[in-house]
């Protein structure tokens, strides 16, 4: 497998146009793709990503050191290479990590499709209202470290496939299954209905998360920074914590994911192997 170099001179060059003012169009969509950018990412993409690569763009002067991308490139994927001013003019601001790719979403997923597939066991993590694009890519990270099965963003939350969201994940975002959409009382109905035990992560929990045993059809809900979940949709599950000091009232989201992923992992307690040196956004 190899992609096909093209080199391009004019940053009006209509192959280019969807490389077009990343910063602006990652907000509003891009006629069903989305842009991913750095090696460890794109590496993702290309090797086990549930998406499409459709394109690569390389800066000119990062061309050899992106040459393990290209070389598991699909062959003839194109490969635009061009100079910095070119690819900032572009993309509207210095892309300084160098290499961007451009990823097709695909058919959406549906909430009943994706539990219909689910096993017997299963970890489905819930975001309602979280709106920061780093902490949905960090909950992703999570998510796949300690291997949910799936992970649903209510109406109100970020697109995962937002440009930083897929870079605080390392790529997470292009490999764990998600459905985006509906209201989280519709989510949990849904949970409910398919066996699913629903917890609500807050500081005012009831029970300690410690007390929570893995196994079984878990589904972890996490609210937005500060307001946290609504009590309504505390009302309507279980609500555990996360034990702390008492002289501090909460954890990040994200990392309060990371020990909640940890306690409900069907993989906690067993002997891990090796494991390869860890990788930055």
């Amino acid at each position: 497998m190899v992609a096909r170099l093209i080199h391009v001179e004019d940053p009006d060059d209509p192959r280019l146009a969807p490389y077009r003012d990343i910063r602006e169009k990652d907000l509003v969509g891009r006629d069903g793709r989305f842009i991913a950018e750095g090696k460890v990412v794109l590496n993702v993409l290309l090797n086990g990503s549930r998406f499409e690569a459709e394109s690569l763009l390389i800066l000119e002067n990062r061309l050899a050191g992106a040459r393990p991308l290209l070389d598991a490139a699909p062959d003839g994927l194109p490969a635009y290479v061009a100079k910095a001013p070119v690819i900032d003019a572009l993309a509207g601001f210095h892309v300084h990590r160098g290499v961007l790719g451009l990823g097709r979403r695909g058919p959406e997923r549906t909430l009943e499709g994706e539990l219909a597939h689910l096993p017997a066991e299963a970890l489905v993590v819930v975001m309602a209202g979280v709106s920061n694009h780093d902490n949905v890519g960090a909950i992703f990270r999570n998510a796949a470290a300690f291997e949910a099965d799936l992970v649903l963003l209510d109406e109100t939350s970020s697109d995962p496939l937002y440009r930083k969201a897929i870079r605080v994940s390392v790529g997470a975002t292009l490999k764990v299954p998600f459905v985006r959409g509906g209201s989280t009382k519709a989510i949990t109905a849904s949970l409910i209905g398919a066996g699913f035990r629903c917890l609500a992560l807050s500081p005012s929990g009831g029970s300690d998360i410690a007390a929570i045993k893995p196994g079984g059809r878990n589904a972890i809900f996490l609210g937005s920074e500060g307001d946290g979940l609504a009590p309504s949709v505390m009302a309507s599950m279980e609500a555990v914590r996360i034990g702390m000091s008492a002289s501090f009232d909460s954890l990040n989201v994200a990392a309060a994911s990371a020990i909640a992923l940890h306690r409900l992992w069907r993989g906690a307690g067993q002997v891990s192997g090796p494991r390869p040196p860890p990788s930055g956004p």
